[in-house]
C-alpha cells in the first residue's frame, strides 16, 4: 500500500535520503583521508630528496612556514652532520595558465638553487606540463643558479630564464614561484 504524497511525507523521506548520504560520503571520506595524506606527504619527501643534497636530518620534522601573497610556504632545512646543506622550500604561484603551480625549490646554504621539483600543477599537457623535470629540461637552466645575478624571468621579459616553447604562460609562473621561494628564504635570512 503506497503512502500518501503529502508535505510531512515528502519531508522525511527527502531527509532519510540525505541523512544516508551524508553518512556514506562521511565514511568514504574517512576512509581515503589517511592514504590520500600519506601519498601527499610521500610526494612532499621525494621532492626534499630530490632537490636538496645528501642530509641526514628529517626536515620535514624541523618544517615551519610563512604566509605570503595570500598563500603558504613551507621551509623545509635540511643537515648533515649538524651542518647546514640546505633548505627545500615548497613554493606556489596562482598565475599558471591552468592555475596554481606548486613547486619544491632546493637552496644551498648562500642561496643557489640546487634543484626544483614541480609538486602540483593543472598546466596543459603537452605544452605547460614540461615543466616537470622528467618532461623536459626546462628545470636544468636554473642548477647552481643564484637568484641574486640570475634574473627570475624569461628572456622575453628581459631576464635569464629561456622559457618553455608555446608556454610562455607557465614558464613566467614558474619563474614566480621559484622568485617567491628566493624572496623567502632571503627574508628568513637563510643565505649563510
Amino acid at each position: 500500500m503506497a503512502k500518501e504524497s503529502t508535505f510531512k511525507n515528502m519531508t522525511i523521506t527527502l531527509l532519510t535520503i540525505t541523512l544516508l548520504s551524508s553518512a556514506s560520503l562521511g565514511f568514504v571520506y574517512s576512509f581515503t583521508k589517511r592514504p590520500i595524506n600519506d601519498a601527499k606527504n610521500a610526494k612532499v619527501n621525494g621532492a626534499i630528496s630530490k632537490v636538496l643534497p645528501e642530509f641526514d636530518n628529517k626536515p620535514t620534522a624541523q618544517s615551519f612556514e610563512r604566509e605570503v601573497d595570500g598563500g603558504k610556504i613551507i621551509f623545509y632545512p635540511a643537515t648533515k652532520n649538524g651542518e647546514p646543506v640546505g633548505t627545500a622550500i615548497q613554493t606556489f604561484t596562482k598565475n599558471g595558465f591552468g592555475g596554481q603551480v606548486d613547486l619544491m625549490v632546493g637552496f644551498l646554504p648562500d642561496a643557489t638553487i640546487h634543484s626544483i621539483e614541480v609538486i602540483a600543477h593543472t598546466e596543459t599537457p603537452g605544452l605547460g606540463d614540461k615543466m616537470e623535470s622528467g618532461k623536459s629540461k626546462f628545470s636544468v637552466q636554473f642548477q647552481g643558479k643564484n637568484p641574486s645575478d640570475f634574473k627570475l624571468s624569461v628572456r622575453k621579459d628581459g631576464g635569464n630564464v629561456d622559457a618553455i616553447t608555446a608556454s610562455t604562460i607557465s614558464s613566467r609562473a614558474y619563474c614566480d614561484a621559484v622568485q617567491r621561494a628566493y624572496d623567502a628564504l632571503i627574508k628568513e635570512g637563510g643565505v649563510k
